[in-house]
C-alpha cells in the first residue's frame, strides 16, 4: 500500500470505497449518491453498523458511468433508468480500456472495433425496444376489438334468449288460459 503525502492510504482496485472516497471520486456531493441509491435500484452499496457505505469496485463503475451519462452526455434520470433496465449501461461501462482481442480465427480486432461493434449492437436493441413499443402501443387496439367482437356476439345471444322466453311466455298464458276455462 502506498502512503500518499496526505497521510491517507491508496486503495487496491478491488478494495471497498466510502462514500466520501466515491463522492470525491466523482466530483459529486454525497447526499447525490444517497439520492441515487432511491432513483437507481441497482446501485446497492453494503450497509454497516451506523449505516456506514461501502461502494464495491462494481458499484463505483455503475456510479462512474450513471455521472458520465447523466453530467457528461444529457440523459435524463428516466433515461439513464432506462438503459440501466436494457443492461446497455453496464456493456458499455464494462470495455476496458486499451484492448486488443485476439477473435478464434487469429485476427486481431482494435478495441475502436469492439466499443463500434458494441454501439451497433446497442443501436439494435434500442431498435428492438422500439418495435416491442409499438406492438405494445397496438395491443389496446386489438384488445378493444376483440372485446367489441365478443360484445355483439353476446347482444346476439341476449336478443335469441329474449324472443325464446318470449315463446314460452306466450305458451305458458295459453295453457294457463286452458286450464283457468
Amino acid at each position: 500500500m502506498d502512503v500518499s503525502e496526505s497521510g491517507s492510504c491508496e486503495k487496491g482496485p478491488h478494495a471497498f470505497r466510502t462514500i466520501s472516497e466515491v463522492a470525491d471520486e466523482l466530483h459529486v456531493p454525497q447526499h447525490t449518491l444517497r439520492l441515487w441509491e432511491t432513483q437507481f435500484h441497482q446501485v446497492r452499496p453494503m450497509k454497516r453498523g451506523g449505516g456506514r457505505r461501502y461502494y464495491r469496485p462494481e458499484d463505483v463503475v455503475l456510479l462512474t458511468r450513471i455521472a458520465d451519462l447523466l453530467y457528461n452526455q444529457g440523459y435524463t434520470v428516466k433515461g439513464v433508468q432506462r438503459l440501466l433496465q436494457e443492461k446497455t449501461v453496464l456493456q458499455v461501462a464494462e470495455v476496458p480500456q486499451s484492448v486488443e482481442i485476439v477473435t478464434p480465427d487469429g485476427n486481431s480486432m482494435a478495441e475502436t472495433e469492439l466499443v463500434d461493434d458494441m454501439q451497433t449492437q446497442d443501436v439494435t436493441l434500442i431498435a428492438d425496444y422500439q418495435k416491442v413499443e409499438a406492438v405494445v402501443a397496438e395491443l389496446p387496439a386489438a384488445v378493444e376489438a376483440g372485446l367489441e367482437q365478443a360484445l355483439v356476439q353476446l347482444m346476439g345471444q341476449n336478443v335469441r334468449l329474449r324472443s325464446d322466453l318470449a315463446d314460452v311466455l306466450v305458451e305458458l298464458e295459453a295453457i294457463r288460459r286452458k286450464i283457468l276455462v
